[in-house]
């Protein structure tokens, strides 16, 4: 029996829909699956950047993962899993303590078993439960807490490279994700990184190195780190193959590895979870509403196939994997659902990550270009907490959202500390979680019948919530499924979200 079955005999009439078990033609459907892979592109590499691991590896899990998440939901659920950006404050937390890369791997690794045994108690508890435990108010308190704690890795890592390149690929992610329309405002992180890219090679050829803050320059003889150097430096990329498998870890090269195992890093990414569940979960309410199919009895599935695809990524030393809104917004243009443009968009990735020269030149990104997209990037995370607030009416005149959430925003922001014993502390995103999820529960225990009442008059969670600055709220997911019965173009959201932005 066929996997997919081919779609009006290879024919596309205007307006028609492909589901996911059907396929168009081969060609056309290796077309549809190379927009798969340049909407994830630019976020599943730029994120393992950040994290300090290595983009060509992760590229590669990144297919890998997508192949497994098709499986497990047995290709019901149309979706690519790419690089998730919800850890680079935890990676950095690890690095800050005195952690490597194999510890910010093992923590992750952490988080993807904990993801795959949500999804188990999701499968047989219904998908209920998680807006039970994870209501609205929670959710964006953390979704918030992990954007602006990484305020300081800007400041004080990035933005000193090259304070006047961050400056304008800031302008530039501005002006692309605002300023135009359709598909090329989708992929406006990645286009911004190309721009700061090219910006950086001119500058070195006119005006030479430049004298700035470098990371792992710090040493007796430059205690401050300043020292001159190019912006872009690809001594590596010449030295690098044009085909072979990631490199491993070796020095301050940074490739494959098993990860270290650490319940003290553990505890610091753990919390990270919450906003995975709610990824996978708007996700899955998003594609149901594209494609007319019921799709929770998938929610468990689709949560435990993320975590997998993430258990088996940081197992080798890549980063964990989420399911992608750019992908929902290629789907909603095409209205080509089928599950074999996935397939085929998995296996070109898997097919980047066999390039050691292609790592090499994204490994060689310019601190100032990080800068200037981290910026936008990190502020993006925390007003999509705000965000999933306003879309279900979060009442913060009662004091059951407020107060435990006020505790647990301040604590996450100001990286604030609790020493458990001598050897371990819980503080900033970890700490910020586990308050603002203990106290609201706490809170609703202790109210009075008519507050709490009041607290659950807010509907349950409808943002889906993705990639950082990529995300579809209802309306414009009921836009795309009215376009799907009428023919019509999907109609953007209020926020201009994916592929109205």
């Amino acid at each position: 029996m066929a996997l997919w079955t081919l779609h009006n005999d290879g024919v596309l009439e205007p307006g028609a829909v492909v589901a996911p078990h059907e396929r168009l033609s081969w060609g056309k459907t290796i077309g549809l699956g190379a927009q798969h892979v340049v909407a994830m592109f630019g976020a599943t590499f730029v994120f393992p950047i950040l994290m300090g691991l290595n983009p060509q590896l992760a590229v590669m899990m990144s297919g890998v993962a997508t192949l497994i998440f098709l499986a497990v939901v047995r290709g019901r659920v149309p979706s690519y899993l790419g690089s998730s950006a919800s850890f680079v404050g935890v990676a950095t937390a690890i690095y800050a303590a005195g952690g490597s890369p194999a510890h910010v791997s093992g923590a992750m690794l952490w988080c993807g078993v904990a993801l795959l045994v949500v999804g188990l108690i999701i499968h047989l508890a219904g998908a209920s439960a998680i807006h039970r435990t994870l209501p609205p108010a929670v959710t964006g308190a953390v979704v918030m807490l992990i954007g602006f704690n990484l305020a300081p890795v800007v400041a004080r890592t990035y933005w000193p490279q090259d304070q006047w390149v961050a400056l304008v690929v800031m302008l530039v992610v501005v002006l692309l994700d605002v300023g135009v329309r359709g598909f090329l405002s989708r992929i406006a992180i990645f286009l911004s990184l190309l721009v700061g890219y090219l910006l950086s090679w001119v500058l070195d050829r006119v005006s030479g190195p430049i004298t700035s803050f470098q990371p792992g320059a710090v040493s007796p003889r430059s205690p401050t780190g300043v020292v001159e150097h190019l912006r872009v430096d690809w001594s590596a990329v010449s030295a690098a193959p044009w085909f072979g498998f990631p490199p491993p870890t070796s020095g301050t090269v940074v490739g494959w590895h098993l990860p270290q195992l650490s319940w003290t890093y553990a505890l610091l990414a753990l919390p990270v979870v919450i906003a995975l569940v709610a990824e996978n979960t708007g996700h899955v309410k998003a594609v149901a509403e594209m494609t007319g199919a019921p799709l929770d009895r998938e929610m468990g599935r689709a949560i435990m196939a993320d975590g997998l695809g993430s258990v088996l990524a940081t197992g080798v030393g890549a980063g964990p994997t989420t399911t992608y809104a750019e992908n929902i917004g290629v789907m909603a243009a095409t209205r080509v659902y089928s599950t074999a443009a996935y397939v085929v968009a998995a296996l070109v990735a898997i097919g980047f990550g066999f390039s050691p020269k292609f790592g090499a030149v994204v490994s060689a990104t310019p601190g100032g270009v990080l800068g200037g997209i981290c910026v936008v990037l990190y502020g993006m995370i925390g007003l999509l907490g705000a965000k999933i607030w306003k879309e279900n009416g979060v009442d913060f005149g009662n004091p059951v959202n407020l107060v435990p959430v006020a505790a647990g925003i301040i604590i996450g922001i100001g990286d604030t500390s609790l020493r458990i014993t001598s050897d371990f502390t819980l503080g900033g995103i970890a700490l910020g979680t586990v308050v603002t999820v203990v106290l609201y529960h706490l809170a609703r225990a202790v109210a009075p019948s008519a507050l709490r009442e009041q607290a659950d008059r807010a509907g349950g969670t409808n943002l889906v919530l993705d990639t950082p600055g990529m995300y579809v709220d209802e309306d414009y997911v009921d836009g795309a499924a009215s376009a799907r019965a009428t023919g019509a173009p999907p109609r953007s959201s209020a926020a201009g979200a994916d592929d109205a932005r």
